[in-house]
């Protein structure tokens, strides 16, 4: 249903410093602490009235109805006739659903502890090759929280570049490794292309039996058996768990290999926490809401093109580039659930970047450009190294400044020099960088793009806007595609 903007049109919009002086309790008024993770919205432009009035806007929008509709398995996926159940697979969804997921998680449990066992031979090395939600989830999982941990050398390759799996190759004993492959469908050509390579190389490496050394994560495990997987070795997850959606699910396979299961574990029951709070609080108090609303109000009422996520900790760096997927495959729609063209902007465009080092590439544009640019800062109390403290020290204060700065600004006689503030940002601070908070903060960021889709008033779950391209790419392959003459021209130039 397309949403009605009546209710939050017209908002004031005083200076962030003007909403400081004139509220003593501010602060309290827009923090939430919930699952190791403290939430700061003061430094948006959100107000009591701004809140009341998205208030209206989600009951107008029946969120709690499409939030309890998520939580029970029901079909919020329209234009595909299915459920979104990933919160199942974390212990929060119906009855049924749940029960579904932990038997699935239980045979994933039990071939990690049969390859812990040496079931599969000897392995070192796990060469994960999947792409989109396949890959991001489990790269962004081992790269955050297993660089201290030598149970496995982990390589997760999505690129259907062939350079991308030449440097796992060099890092890699073929006759060590593990071959996991992660698609949905079993179908997707980059994957399985991938796939293929990899147990060309594996066979030229000395491994007679190269389909003995493979995992399969598929939603149609009849497929994977078909390609060569034995039925033992395929790990099955719900085809209404979207790829985007899935690191809870046997996608997370490698990182729960990586980690441990106890890790695995414990990053499904930090999401679930958050999952709880976002279920259970009210909306004014609750994080992924919050933060939704403070979204709409800078796209709709500031006209806002983009936000950007920066990740003041080297452990997250891989974060924005998961945003970009999570937040723009879900909520990049022009169309209602309804059909109808949309009547405001969908989703923001995610961009972001690592701590200092985005300081010195991009804050020039948001302190002094013309655009303006709501700026989430994700940062880490306790330090992820064992250098001296000043280190973290450093770039915590740097995160804090930042925000400081972007809303307070300095006036300067040359205009140059001079910064306007009043510019946006929120915060938020993790007690620690372990499996619970980082399970909580993805399961955050799901839920609020599934608030932000509600109150826009469009289906989240589905992705139709990624198969044009590939379906061109596909025909042209096998000679049945007509392109327009710059695209022939190009195809001429590469391929003769």
């Amino acid at each position: 249903m397309a949403a009605d903007w009546t209710a939050i049109e017209g908002l004031p919009s005083p200076r962030l410093e003007t909403l400081f002086a004139e509220d003593a309790d501010r602060l309290a008024r827009f923090s939430v602490d919930v699952a190791g993770l403290h939430f700061d919205f003061s430094k948006t432009h959100l107000t009591e009235q701004a809140v009341a009035a998205f208030e209206a806007l989600a009951k107008a929008q029946d969120l709690s109805g499409k939030r309890e509709a998520l939580f029970a398995g029901e079909i919020v996926n329209t234009t595909e006739g299915r459920a979104a159940t990933h919160v199942a697979e974390r212990g929060e969804g119906s009855e049924d659903d749940v029960a579904a997921a932990r038997v699935l998680h239980a045979r994933m449990r039990a071939l990690i502890d049969a390859i812990e066992g040496g079931a599969l031979g000897e392995i070192r090395h796990v060469l994960h090759v999947g792409i989109g939600g396949s890959a991001l989830g489990p790269d962004l999982l081992v790269d955050a929280l297993g660089r201290e941990s030598g149970r496995y050398d982990v390589a997760i390759v999505s690129n259907v570049d062939g350079c991308a799996l030449e440097e796992a190759f060099a890092r890699f004993d073929p006759t060590a490794t593990l071959l996991v492959v992660a698609s949905k469908t079993f179908t997707t050509k980059e994957t399985m292309l991938n796939a293929e390579s990899v147990l060309q190389w594996m066979g030229e490496g000395g491994v007679d039996d190269v389909y003995g050394r493979v995992i399969a994560l598929t939603a149609d495990p009849d497929k994977a058996v078909e390609w060569g997987v034995d039925e033992t070795r395929v790990l099955p997850f719900a085809d209404s768990v979207g790829g985007r959606y899935s690191l809870w699910s046997s996608i997370g396979f490698p990182a729960a290999l990586a980690l441990g299961w106890d890790c695995f574990a414990d990053m499904l029951e930090g999401a679930g926490e958050m999952d709880r709070h976002f279920r259970q609080t009210s909306l004014a108090h609750n994080a992924p809401v919050l933060a939704a609303f403070a979204d709409l109000y800078y796209t709709h009422n500031r006209h806002a093109e983009t936000r950007a996520t920066f990740a003041y900790d080297e452990r997250l760096r891989l974060l924005p580039s998961y945003l970009q997927q999570l937040e723009m495959e879900s909520n990049g729609k022009g169309v209602t659930i309804d059909g109808a063209p949309l009547t405001g902007p969908s989703a923001a465009i995610t961009w972001g970047g690592v701590g200092t080092d985005a300081q010195h590439a991009v804050f020039q544009l948001l302190h002094q450009g013309t655009h303006l640019v709501p700026v989430e800062f994700v940062a880490v109390i306790e330090p992820g190294d064992t250098l001296a403290e000043d280190h973290h020290r450093q770039l915590l204060l740097n995160a804090f400044a930042q925000g400081a700065a972007l809303m307070k600004g300095r006036p300067n006689d040359d205009a140059a020099r001079s910064y306007s503030g009043d510019r946006p940002s929120s915060t938020i601070l993790l007690d620690d960088l372990d499996a619970r908070t980082l399970g909580a903060l993805i399961a955050f960021y799901e839920q609020r793009v599934f608030v932000n889709a509600t109150l826009i008033g469009i289906n989240p779950f589905d992705q139709f806007g990624v198969e044009l391209g590939k379906e061109m790419a596909k025909a042209a392959d096998a000679g049945g595609q007509e392109f327009d003459v710059s695209t022939t021209d190009l195809m001429k130039r590469a391929f003769g």
